[in-house]
């Protein structure tokens, strides 16, 4: 029998902290950050949460393909870990851009995207797999 792996768990994590950076965003750093630097903080919370529903759609998927006798697909396990991954690169750079002023963080968020990307087509092929 296969391992349950993480990434509802994952998800839930990221959620929640995602709803924490959202609020303290919202109330806290309103009048600490440019409209520039709020522009970016609030597009880190928003691509997290994007993932944090593919997270889910991936432990969603996963159970859909233990039930209908497929196991546990290689897809799964590239799709759940491309988007954790993408999360922390992605959204952590451009919390890191807001958080020091340090512009060259940006350097790291273009390789969240690629994660990102990898994780949707590995979901798509999955989803394929598994309809």
């Amino acid at each position: 029998m296969p391992t349950q792996l993480p990434f509802a768990f994952i998800g839930a994590l990221f959620g929640a902290l995602a709803v924490i950076l959202g609020a303290f965003g919202a109330h806290a750093l309103k009048d600490r950050l440019t409209p520039y630097e709020l522009g970016i903080f609030e597009t880190a919370v928003r691509y997290q949460f994007y993932h944090v529903f593919a997270l889910l759609s991936v432990d969603f998927l996963a159970g859909l393909a233990r039930g209908r006798g497929l196991g546990e697909l290689p897809q799964i396990r590239v799709a759940g870990w491309a988007f954790a991954i993408g999360i922390v690169l992605f959204s952590g750079s451009l919390y890191a851009i807001v958080a020091t002023g340090v512009r060259k963080f940006g350097i790291v968020t273009p390789f969240g995207g690629v994660a990102f990307i990898a994780g949707w087509l590995s979901l798509a092929v999955l989803a394929w797999k598994v309809r």
